[in-house]
């Protein structure tokens, strides 16, 4: 893709030829050709000077983001973090912008079919075939566009902002949820944050979509990281106890990074979705959405949320901020718990754990002790005239925001050993964590990985002793991959 293409728009829909018959029709897997058009989305009203900004320069680079964040929204609701073998069955898939008569579309070729509705109509000469695009995936495909577009425009090219300092930061973290709509019930809502894997068990799926149920039925919206397993399972269930308490402004906002969207592609539910530029911005863009956080089992990726979370936490400048934080699942979930909560004392001490609480089996009173907690948080938002909607009380550590990317040269730079402040040492067992999801999930990790062979992680006897046994626990339970025999990607030394 050179650049924004000019071209005919063509009715949204594909005919395939007539000599197929069903049997073919239903072994297909992708499409030759489909345009798409950026109907009932935020993309209708976008400049032709803004797409030909989006690819000016660094097209190449542009091209893969683009073709990657959409086939994995093209690809929502297959539970599969196989990420090399997706791209590998996809790789004929591309996707162009071009300008049309009613503004923008995209071509997309070799797309899954899994993402279009399909209809027959029989013809004396043979049965025609046509295709419609899930107006939700639809959605979220433009979603993508939206906001590298902006990320581009008006974040990083623009020169408005300076994203080095930690209040540039965090308002190119306030700019792009903005710009997503996210602040559309501001003041009106409570909304939660929910983590955990992707990688979890039935009984555990079915346990987060009890809690989800029992938190909507008090009116709260969900966040979650926007994938399956435990990332779709509260949504799901806050969904029926919505529509059972005809509340029609439920939201289930979705946020990822370009990084991690190909191994836990968009699930069905959510709504809006929103990507942002980097972990750390999509980190910040959670605990400041947010009122109340729960955390349901999950492995390297949940663990490093939570560190993150603690470590801002644990900054004296917080100790006064209320957030309500419940870590939650199942009884057969118990051993987890009890070995995370053993980690976060043994790694971050008492008072660090003592930030959250530990419910097992019992959804309704999650959503009971979290609804406490939100009256807590509204209330002291008033009492220090801060905004119901983006927390801005909240003080996250310049650690905390910037951007750290994993590799193996960043890798052999840290030395985790305790620090003076708790908030500094979880700071880098948090990138410790992040380097492990890198190598585990994310595209340029697993390619890294196999090229160099595993990270080496370097620190204190003690330290190493903890973050292995947690990492070993995760592996035992299996809780690091959905598909496929998991292979330690990292050796301690």
């Amino acid at each position: 893709m050179n650049d924004v293409k000019d071209g005919p728009q063509p009715a949204e829909d594909m005919t395939t030829p007539k000599t197929h018959d069903r049997t073919s029709e239903a072994n297909r897997e992708t499409l030759d050709f489909i345009q798409v058009t950026p109907e009932n989305t935020s993309l209708e009203a976008l400049s032709p000077s803004e797409i030909a900004a989006l690819f000016s320069e660094s097209q190449n680079q542009i091209h893969v983001l683009l073709k990657r964040c959409v086939l994995a929204v093209l690809n929502s609701g297959h539970e599969n973090d196989d990420v090399k073998t997706m791209l590998e069955k996809y790789s004929d898939f591309d996707v162009e912008v071009i300008r049309s008569a009613g503004g923008i579309a995209l071509n997309l070729k070799a797309a899954p079919k899994q993402a279009f509705v399909v209809y027959e109509y029989l013809e004396p000469t043979g049965p025609v075939y046509r295709y419609k695009i899930i107006d939700g995936i639809r959605q979220n495909i433009f979603s993508v566009l939206r906001d590298l577009v902006f990320i581009k425009t008006e974040v990083e090219r623009s020169g408005k902002y300076d994203v080095t300092s930690p209040t540039g930061i965090t308002d190119a973290v306030f700019l792009i949820l903005r710009n997503a709509g996210i602040f559309r019930k501001t003041g009106r809502h409570k909304i939660i944050v929910c983590w955990g894997g992707h990688a979890i068990s039935r009984e555990e799926y079915e346990y987060t979509k009890r809690v989800g149920y029992e938190c909507g039925l008090r009116f709260m919206d969900v966040i979650t990281g926007c994938g399956p397993g435990a990332m779709k399972g509260p949504m799901k269930g806050a969904t029926i106890a919505h529509s059972k308490q005809r509340y029609c402004e439920g939201r289930y906002v979705g946020i990822t990074e370009p990084g991690i969207i190909a191994s836990e592609a968009p699930n069905p539910i959510v709504d809006p979705l929103v990507i942002m530029p980097d972990i750390e911005k999509r980190l910040e863009a959670f605990i400041r959405l947010g009122h109340g956080i729960v955390i349901f089992p999950g492995g390297a990726g949940t663990a490093e949320e939570l560190m993150y979370l603690l470590g801002v936490l644990s900054h004296r400048k917080n100790r006064d901020v209320p957030i309500p934080v419940i870590l939650t699942g199942p009884a057969s979930s118990a051993p987890y718990f009890k070995r995370l909560n053993a980690f976060v004392r043994n790694t971050l001490g008492q008072e660090v754990a003592s930030r959250y609480q530990i419910i097992i089996d019992d959804p309704a009173r999650v959503a009971q002790v979290m609804n406490r907690g939100l009256l807590k948080v509204k209330a002291a938002r008033e009492r220090l005239s801060d905004s119901y909607y983006f927390n801005r009380s909240l003080y996250i550590p310049p650690i905390f925001q910037e951007p750290f990317t994993p590799s193996h040269d960043s890798v052999d730079g840290l030395v985790v050993e305790p620090a003076a402040e708790p908030y500094l040492y979880a700071a880098t067992v948090r990138r410790v964590f992040s380097a492990v999801v890198w190598g585990n999930v994310k595209p340029e990790g697993i390619s890294a990985i196999a090229e160099r062979g595993p990270l080496a992680i370097q620190g204190s006897r003690r330290a190493m002793d903890e973050i292995d046994g947690l990492i070993q626990s995760f592996i035992e339970q299996g809780r690091m991959r959905l598909v496929g025999k998991y292979a330690p990607v990292y050796k301690m030394l």
